[in-house]
């Protein structure tokens, strides 16, 4: 069960990543924790797993997305 606080103790530190390099462990960070909980949440099917995964998912897709390069024609 501590990977579950540690999951939210990173969903509260979400505003503190500024850097590049900050940004892309958090996104390392989000599928590590996402893909561990998955394991949880296979065994017991609580929804309350299930919606924490999907906040994770939604930061890590957020950090995803300003750290892919923009092609501009």
């Amino acid at each position: 069960m501590e990977t579950i606080q540690e999951a939210l103790e990173f969903e509260n530190n979400v505003k503190s990543f500024r850097s590049r390099d900050e940004k892309i462990w958090a996104s390392l960070k989000a599928k590590e924790l996402i893909l561990s909980l998955n394991e949880f949440y296979k065994k017991s099917k609580d929804e309350k797993i299930m919606d924490i995964m999907k906040r994770l998912t939604v930061i890590k897709r957020k950090y995803e997305a300003r750290l892919k390069p923009k092609i501009r024609v």
